[in-house]
């Protein structure tokens, strides 16, 4: 359970907020959602499954266990009237939505000459245009609604934030179509930020280096974890929930005057 439960939802930073996490089942998106619900957000999860893929207790239930309020739904990104219906189900239920987190991705395929269409169609269709749906359903929502108060001022109507990648800004070895997916999650990031800043809207990102997540599947090689270790200065590669505190910071009132970033959460590689 992420280390920000202690924080105690009544009381937490996201106090009385609204958000939806994409990809919330397993791994970075898990560990998002839990740690908004441990910060007081109603949080509405979403995924193509309940199952975490490490295995252990949906989402819904280990927020609900720590007195969070949240739900863990089944929906697909990459079609609109599911994008469209998770924000509606938010709005309807709180009459607003605070928060939009774009995280699911895959990351299918090859070198360019070892990738089929399909698969760059499929991972274009989740990493990017997943991310463009529920950016457009999430601004329309906001556009319409009240900004909320912070310090005696009241500028900010929602924000967004997107999770990218270091991949977005170096080669992605062997993974043409993930690399070129997030590096169209930055630019968007910061086209958005640019046209709705004046309307009250803001919209960052966060770009995890070498994560560590228990999603079952793919493990890494002893060699492929020394190179990362090699290559990152912090003494150790990152966790999940070094990427949910960045996400929480921006996504609170705490984040004020910063709109259009791509936060690095990489031990420092992309410095080195």
């Amino acid at each position: 359970m992420a280390s920000g439960m202690a924080a105690g939802p009544s009381q937490g930073r996201l106090a009385g907020h609204t958000a939806i996490v994409t990809g919330a089942a397993s791994g970075i998106g898990r560990a998002i959602a839990i740690r908004f619900a441990a910060e007081g957000a109603f949080v509405l999860g979403c995924d193509l499954g309940r199952e975490p893929r490490g295995g252990g207790p949906a989402t819904d239930d280990v927020i609900r266990a720590g007195g969070g309020a949240g739900e863990l739904v089944i929906a697909d990104v990459s079609r609109w009237e599911d994008v469209a219906g998770l924000v509606a189900r938010v709005a309807d239920a709180h009459g607003r939505l605070d928060i939009m987190v774009n995280n699911a991705a895959i990351g299918e395929g090859g070198r360019l000459t070892e990738t089929s269409e399909e698969v760059y169609d499929r991972v274009m269709a989740v990493n990017l245009k997943g991310v463009f749906l529920g950016c457009k359903a999430a601004a329309l929502q906001m556009l319409g609604q009240e900004p909320r108060e912070h310090a005696g001022q009241r500028e900010v109507r929602g924000r967004i934030v997107n999770i990218s990648s270091q991949h977005g800004m170096i080669s992605s070895p062997g993974h043409l179509a993930y690399g070129v997916s997030k590096a169209g999650v930055v630019y968007m990031t910061r086209q958005i930020a640019a046209d709705y800043a004046r309307d009250g809207i803001v919209c960052n990102a966060v770009a995890p280096g070498k994560i560590l997540t228990d999603m079952g599947g793919f493990v890494p090689t002893e060699a492929q974890l020394a190179y990362s270790r090699s290559r990152t200065p912090w003494p150790r590669l990152g966790l999940a929930d070094d990427v949910a505190s960045a996400v929480l910071f921006l996504a609170s009132p705490e984040a004020t005057y910063i709109t259009g970033e791509n936060l690095m959460v990489d031990g420092g590689w992309m410095a080195s």
